[in-house]
């Protein structure tokens, strides 16, 4: 039987995308990583290419990464990617799972409705209503409605004068005109990461927040830890990532005084917290997990 053909959704040279084709490389002898950058798409046909490979003639494709930085441009790469499934190649994971998750105010939609615990949430396109909430919250992390590693997100207290919180408020607004604002919590220096291959839990890990950094996200400084996560925070996990039917995922938790409240769950996973912090190594189980699907019953 000739081994399966898997190409990798992501950005050429970065660590998560190389160690995932890798894994799949040295599993199958078949290696391609496709930059959605460099996509063609005939919709006459309609067809995919990339670097002169015609995208429907592989077996599947694994998504680490549809772009470098989130944006409505993102969801148009992954719109591509449905024309691949209805023509019978099989996406890790579903498309249509990914789209809704790129847009934060989505995400946070899908997991109210779901009734997952969250840090109190407003969504306004006022700028007044905005800062009545900063004002009720006494601390509001403003965040934009697409983001990775906390990029462009604003933190602003009630302790500010009025006529300067007002101004922070119009600068955000000026470039995200739907305000996603959130209660900024106590969070000890630290939030989790739950990490999960088809709904099945992996592990956990935790991030540190590095030096004053108010977020604790690696691009601010954190860095990864261990974390022995206990059967009341994998449910809460196990719950937030169901509704959306993605294979591999990490949702991100925080410990809060009132109990663990969940921030989001990611599209595509992170694959060095569950290596550095959990000891995992998730980019070989995914590619084992995708030759099971792809081989079938």
């Amino acid at each position: 039987m000739t081994s399966p053909r898997i190409g990798v959704v992501g950005i050429p040279g970065k660590w998560s995308t190389e160690v995932l084709a890798d894994a799949l490389e040295a599993r199958t002898g078949f290696r391609q990583v496709i930059d959605m950058g460099t996509v063609v798409a005939d919709l006459t046909g309609p067809a995919l290419f990339c670097d002169g490979t015609e995208l429907n003639t592989l077996d599947a494709i694994v998504v680490k990464k549809i772009s470098g930085e989130y944006s409505a441009h993102t969801l148009d790469r992954l719109e591509l990617l449905r024309l691949l499934e209805r023509q019978g190649v099989r996406v890790f994971s579903p498309a249509e799972s990914m789209l809704r998750l790129i847009d934060r105010l989505s995400c946070t939609v899908t997991l109210r409705n779901a009734e997952i615990p969250m840090p109190e949430t407003l969504i306004t396109e006022c700028t007044d209503q905005a800062l009545a909430a900063v004002r009720a919250f006494g601390s509001a992390v403003f965040k934009p409605l697409y983001s990775t590693k906390a990029r462009g997100m604003r933190l602003l207290s009630a302790d500010e004068a009025k006529a300067k919180l007002k101004k922070h408020i119009a600068d955000f607004h000026r470039d995200n005109p739907v305000m996603y604002i959130q209660r900024k919590l106590e969070l000890s220096g630290r939030d989790l990461g739950l990490v999960y291959l088809g709904g099945q839990y992996l592990g956990a890990y935790a991030r540190v927040a590095g030096g004053s950094a108010w977020d604790t996200t690696i691009h601010s400084g954190g860095k990864y830890a261990p974390f022995d996560a206990g059967p009341e925070l994998i449910e809460l996990g196990r719950r937030a990532q169901a509704p959306f039917g993605l294979d591999f995922t990490t949702v991100d938790i925080a410990e809060t005084g009132s109990g663990p409240v969940v921030f989001e769950v990611s599209a595509f996973g992170g694959f060095r917290g569950a290596r550095e912090g959990a000891g995992i190594d998730a980019a070989g189980a995914y590619a084992d997990y995708v030759l099971k699907k792809v081989a079938g019953p």
